[in-house]
């Protein structure tokens, strides 16, 4: 499966609902939570695992700078930065698989059409059979 982002999982959701995210967003908080609000939740998780990633990306990139010194103290800082950056790496993969695999299950449906079919008539019920006496001794 090809790694999304968080802005191909929101064109996706956006495909699958017929409707912008900020409007799909909109929609969801007004109604009882569903695969929707599901969705969205799973969607902003990624995100912020991606603005996560750019941040700790940032901040090792300082530490290492070529013009910075790197002693005993800043070892421990980049140590601790590479251990939250792939902690970032990790959350953003799995929320990146996990909503691309439901929404694949998932498909669009289409606009219901101005006639409906006639309901069909209800299927006959089976015949229960009588209960049989009692034998008394």
């Amino acid at each position: 499966m090809p790694h999304l982002t968080s802005t191909d999982i929101a064109g996706r959701i956006a495909d699958l609902y017929g409707a912008p995210l900020a409007d799909l967003e909109a929609h969801a908080q007004s109604q009882p939570p569903g695969m929707l609000s599901a969705l969205l939740g799973m969607h902003d998780d990624l995100a912020l695992a991606e603005r996560s990633i750019d941040l700790h990306r940032g901040h090792l990139a300082r530490l290492i700078h070529p013009e910075r010194q790197i002693g005993p103290h800043e070892v421990s800082h980049l140590l601790d930065g590479a251990r939250r950056l792939a902690e970032a790496v990790a959350v953003r993969d799995v929320q990146a698989k996990s909503v691309a695999a439901v929404l694949q299950s998932l498909a669009r449906v289409p606009a219901p059409t101005s006639v409906s079919p006639a309901p069909s008539p209800p299927a006959p019920a089976a015949p229960v059979a009588a209960p049989s006496p009692a034998h008394s001794r």
